[in-house]
């Protein structure tokens, strides 16, 4: 029995703030030598203060000899006053292998997600990584979300199995690349949670609904964690490409690796004062993927987004279903194209993916419609950052959006209409599956043009003349029709820019 409330109230007044850790003294066992089969049990009890370190480490002695590492813990839930945060503890485990920033020792993350675990070598609970058990320090990472005023008092219970390990097994992955049809727009949902960190839907789910969304690529995203990275090979197929990823939750914002190497782990213990995402942003794309700064203006406690986007190749502007924090990153996104147009430097595409977690969460709204040379994951994470793409609500809307000169010029989403700056320039956009959605054509100036209602068969054409003098860029948006004047509607849809006017 360990008790660490009084050591863990005075030395955590001195780590409060940025990414702080703080490491408790060691947890031993006494392994019985003659006895294989048998276990040991400890608990370790103590007090967070508010103002706790972002993580505290309780080092774990394994002895030679365990086949299966055990752990559960609970905490308390005091009633705490309206609008004060109250306490939420997420855990999470190293191996042997230690605990640096970025190093091999990771073997799994719950979050709050779960309330107990097990790893050994031939299985483990979702969201942790099977593999040996072997002697050394272990850590078991406990992230203190948030603490109530009163505290939050704590109960560890590591449990060891003795015995013979099992055989490692080694994990099979998707293809990267499905049948496709050529170059073509592909429908994805790129932020999606199963069971493997704090979803409630197994792959085979997932990929039921997707099929059903129209979706033909999507991408695994769970909080913290690769472990989901195996277990999706049994339900991609010619028709669903499969990409690989996290999405890497901070104290400071969730970022979306979209589409890395199977089996890459992005570390997350880190604040934008530390200085660290860089380093980060560059591993996810030597894995080969995309870094997307998730839904920047949500409100939950630790989302709003607070890295830049120095480093994002895209950044999610609509997450689930569509909210007031959706119009503002819509907004924001909106002005750094005019930075970029005004600054003379490239710009960030936008996307946008549903964020499913659990029923009634629906998969594949919205989804991201990508104009890629074949279903392969290299095409699709091109499309995306050249942006290639518009954002639905759903399967039913379709969208095409072009420009195009006097001369026979032409442009789509996501490319510039090389002309004059006085040129006449005609924009054009073809909606369908969209009834009763008006059209608004936003450029570096605003919103310059608003139609008419699109008619209940949701089928139309809008066009618009314009000149680069006079609109850097255009960019679509179908809204649906407004609850509240003069609060624009809801999005049905809306495109990535297309660049008028020669560089």
């Amino acid at each position: 029995m360990c008790d660490d409330d009084a050591r863990l109230g005075r030395r955590a007044l001195f780590v409060t703030g940025a990414a702080a850790a703080l490491t408790l003294g060691s947890v031993t066992f006494a392994r019985g030598a003659d006895d294989m089969h048998h276990t040991e049990t400890r608990t370790v009890r103590g007090t967070l203060p508010p103002g706790s370190p972002d993580f505290v480490y309780v080092p774990v002695e394994v002895p030679d000899g365990v086949r299966e590492i055990r752990v559960s813990y609970t905490y308390d839930r005091p009633a705490v006053p309206a609008g004060t945060p109250g306490n939420a503890l997420d855990i999470g485990i190293f191996d042997e292998r230690g605990t640096d920033l970025g190093g091999k020792g990771f073997r799994g993350w719950s979050g709050g997600a779960r309330t107990e675990f097990f790893l050994r070598a031939d299985d483990a609970t979702p969201a942790y990584i099977p593999g040996p058990v072997n002697e050394g320090t272990w850590h078991i990472v406990l992230g203190p979300y948030t603490v109530a005023p009163q505290g939050l008092s704590y109960e560890l219970t590591i449990t060891l199995l003795y015995g013979e390990q099992g055989a490692v097994t080694q994990p099979g992955y998707p293809p990267q690349r499905a049948k496709g049809r050529g170059r073509d727009w592909y429908r994805g949902d790129c932020h999606l949670h199963s069971w493997y960190s704090d979803g409630r839907r197994t792959p085979a789910e997932i990929a039921e609904l997707a099929r059903a969304a129209g979706l033909d690529f999507i991408n695994s995203s769970e909080h913290n964690t690769h472990s989901a990275h195996a277990h999706w090979a049994d339900v991609a197929g010619d028709d669903l490409l499969v990409m690989l990823g996290e999405e890497v939750t901070t104290r400071n914002g969730h970022v979306l690796a979209l589409g890395t190497d199977p089996g890459t782990f992005v570390d997350w213990r880190y604040r934008a004062r530390d200085n660290r995402f860089g380093k980060f942003a560059r591993q996810i794309r030597r894995s080969g993927g995309l870094v997307v700064p998730a839904h920047p203006h949500a409100t939950c406690i630790g989302c709003n987004w607070k890295f830049g986007f120095g480093e994002a190749d895209a950044v999610e502007v609509w997450n689930g279903p569509y909210t007031p924090d959706d119009e503002v990153a819509l907004a924001d996104w909106d002005g750094m194209l005019v930075a970029s147009v005004r600054e003379g430097r490239s710009w960030i595409p936008a996307m946008g993916n549903s964020d499913a977690h659990r029923a009634p969460d629906p998969v594949g709204s919205p989804q991201t419609v990508v104009l890629a040379d074949d279903l392969t994951r290299e095409a699709v994470q091109e499309g995306i950052r050249a942006g290639r793409s518009y954002v639905a609500e759903s399967k039913n809307v379709s969208l095409a959006f072009t420009a195009s000169g006097g001369r026979g010029e032409h442009a789509g989403i996501g490319e510039r209409l090389r002309v004059a700056r006085d040129t006449p320039v005609t924009v054009r956009l073809e909606a369908t599956g969209a009834p009763r959605c008006t059209v608004r054509f936003v450029t570096d100036q605003g919103v310059l043009f608003t139609s008419s209602p699109l008619p209940v068969t949701g089928a139309g054409v809008v066009e618009w003349r314009t000149t680069p003098s006079y609109a850097a860029y255009v960019r679509a948006e179908l809204r649906h029709e407004a609850v509240m004047a003069p609060l624009p509607g809801a999005l049905a849809a809306f495109t990535n820019p297309i660049f008028l006017g020669r560089d």
